[in-house]
């Protein structure tokens, strides 16, 4: 429903969960919307008609200066959990910095969601800098509408992420004593509702406490989730687990890294809970409850519909990023990635993996790329006999030999999800960079291991990766070279 009074809105952390989702409702509504990302090309994929886009980093004055000019409301929605333990300083910097630039850009509001906890007795430096932050966008007297929320349960979203793949590869697991704290988790539904209906009260001001209809421990929102996917589980809280050990465990088997997963774990020392319910007298969403959210969460999942995911944000390559081959397990998946500068535009790169596949097969180990079709089809799979419906071009949806194309961002990112037979999920995902005297290019093969299967598939089959993925980008390095 389009509004009667259109708003000229900015939106920084429109790469991020929240303001990726953000961005479409308010379009819907019919407001004018700029968004600022220091790499404008991450927002091109994205389907956001009339949307401008500015390039602009929020730590340099001039940029955030640049951002604001003409804005009437502006949404700040970014955070440096991931950049390292000296995360709060550098986000109160940029929040004051933001704040001192809306006041003399003449904007009317910010809309900031923060971290739910009690003012002063948070023990997490997590919630306790998000807090900060709304301080600081407050202190130049531009005023603010701060909602304030605890667990944020929706597909995609680092909290429902982690405790959905806790519960799905563990029978039992060992908590640390946070885990009984209590939290009040609302869906991301009624988090994007708060966030649009903002616009429709302009003299609100301060914070808003957010939540669901449930108070939980994080315990049992583990053992709910299990019970709503029909799984068996037990949680043993044992005194003896420490907080990093647990976040280090977090790390291994969830795609939560441990530099944001520790900051998380931290919160479980603090209850966090609604204890201010004002919100209620001035806004109108009916926030669901737990269950209910995560139901929701569940069939976006199943749908393979996820709007936004946690990591929308992050970026794995980097051009000054040295050539490397990398084996890990790191952020919940087992990985092979491998990096290489290549002398070729990065058009004429793209165009060369763009062309892998179908009937002239692959650059390396052809023969081994065949073997594991065929062993696909005699257990029922689709094996390599699709091939590909155009020799070099791809759109997202074609199939390609024993893969589908799912993401595809020219002349950035192929993304190819496997559809052969497995335990477990794979992936394998190519992503191009320009730089000085050519192009960078990242392959990384991906599988999400269904359990102890999965885990015994990896291993059995490591041998052979060690030979074909390495072979694969040192071939496309060569073909692209050549042409």
């Amino acid at each position: 429903m389009e509004s009667t009074n259109p708003v000229r809105i900015l939106v920084t952390g429109a790469t991020g969960y929240i303001g990726g989702r953000l961005v479409p409702r308010l379009l819907a509504n019919g407001h004018a919307v700029r968004c600022v990302a220091r790499n404008p090309s991450r927002l091109a994929g994205y389907s956001w008609p009339g949307v401008e886009i500015v390039a602009g980093d929020l730590e340099e004055a001039e940029s955030v200066s640049k951002a604001l000019h003409g804005i009437e409301v502006a949404y700040y929605l970014v955070h440096s959990m991931a950049a390292g333990k000296a995360f709060h300083r550098r986000d109160r910097i940029m929040a004051l910095r933001f704040g001192r630039a809306a006041a003399k850009a003449g904007v009317r509001r910010i809309v900031y969601l923060g971290g739910l906890g009690e003012t002063g007795k948070a023990r997490s430096k997590h919630l306790g800098s998000r807090q900060e932050v709304g301080r600081c966008l407050a202190a130049a007297g531009v005023p603010v509408v701060e909602f304030r929320a605890a667990v944020i349960v929706g597909s995609g979203s680092a909290s429902f992420e982690m405790i959905r793949h806790l519960c799905e590869r563990l029978p039992v697991m060992f908590a640390p004593l946070g885990v009984n704290t209590r939290c009040q988790p609302i869906g991301i539904r009624s988090v994007m509702e708060y966030l649009v209906e903002a616009l429709d009260h302009p003299h609100a001001e301060g914070i808003f406490e957010i939540g669901g209809e449930d108070i939980l421990t994080y315990r049992e929102l583990m053992l709910h989730y299990a019970r709503i996917r029909g799984l068996r589980r037990y949680i043993v809280v044992t005194p003896i687990l420490k907080l990093e050990l647990f976040s280090r465990w977090v790390d291994l088997l969830t795609p939560i890294p441990f530099n944001i997963a520790h900051p998380l774990m931290e919160s479980l020392q603090t209850e966090v809970i609604v204890r201010d319910d004002r919100v209620r007298s001035v806004f109108n969403v009916q926030p669901t409850g737990y269950d209910e959210a995560v139901r929701l969460a569940l069939i976006r999942v199943d749908r393979d519909d996820v709007e936004t995911i946690w990591a929308s944000s992050l970026s794995s390559l980097t051009y000054d990023q040295t050539d490397a081959d990398l084996l890990d397990a790191h952020e919940g998946m087992f990985l092979d990635r491998r990096r290489r500068r290549v002398r070729a535009d990065p058009a004429k790169l793209f165009e060369t993996i763009c062309s892998l596949g179908g009937e002239e097969g692959w650059p390396a180990g052809n023969a081994l790329w065949q073997l594991r079709g065929f062993m696909d089809r005699m257990v029922g799979g689709v094996g390599m006999r699709r091939g590909r419906r155009h020799p070099r071009e791809l759109r997202v949806g074609d199939p390609l030999d024993f893969w589908r194309v799912e993401a595809l961002e020219y002349p950035r990112l192929l993304r190819l999800r496997a559809e052969m037979k497995l335990p477990g999920h794979a992936w394998l995902q190519f992503e191009v960079l320009p730089g000085p005297g050519g192009s960078r290019v990242e392959q990384t093969a991906f599988f999400d291991p269904g359990g102890i299967f999965g885990y015994l598939y990896w291993y059995a089959v490591l041998p052979l990766h060690r030979f074909v993925f390495p072979g694969l980008i040192n071939a496309l390095k060569q073909r692209a070279e050549a042409t």
